[in-house]
């Protein structure tokens, strides 16, 4: 079982491990598969150096997904969250976004945060459907082809699985 408590049924299934400085480039040719406006390597790269926790899906040995992190007193923020486009429609983006939320508690963060384009309808539906909550909006947040795309604001708060009661309002 890995650190993220996920087994891979067989070698052929897809698995989850830290993200390599390596991986770039196949993580790079994702980016700008998936997003009209992609991250450029030297921002993955200063994730990395700055040892946010960042997780590649790999099938067959290749990268097919990855999600980073960065978690800060008792908040998490998912920074970039990624399943290659030929990929997706099959769970593989749930998974992944289980195993950073999965992290994110391991590592003592009550609450998750994340952005998503308005126009992403795919991704907020996924989000909705895992516990996150839209709490905001962050005008002109993305960049887009004609000026700039807001952004939704998502969270979710992280309870202890064993809670006894409600807390207090």
């Amino acid at each position: 079982m890995s650190a993220l408590g996920v087994e891979a049924a067989s070698a052929s299934a897809p698995a989850l491990r830290p993200l390599r400085e390596s991986d770039l480039d196949a993580v790079l040719a994702i980016e700008q598969r998936a997003y009209p406006f992609p991250w450029t390597r030297g921002i993955f790269r200063d994730c990395l150096k700055a040892g946010y926790p960042s997780w590649a899906m790999t099938e067959h040995g290749l990268v097919i997904g990855y999600g980073l992190l960065s978690i800060a007193a008792d908040e998490a923020h998912i920074l970039n969250i990624c399943i290659a486009p030929e990929r997706q429609g099959r769970g593989l983006g749930r998974h992944l976004l289980r195993a950073l939320v999965k992290v994110a508690r391991g590592q003592g963060a009550q609450r998750v945060f994340l952005e998503v384009r308005p126009s992403n309808p795919g991704a907020i539906a996924l989000y909705h459907s895992e516990g996150f909550n839209e709490i905001g909006r962050r005008p002109r947040y993305y960049p887009a082809r004609d000026g700039r795309e807001d952004a939704l604001v998502m969270a979710i708060e992280l309870v202890p699985d064993d809670i006894t009661t409600m807390p207090p309002l």
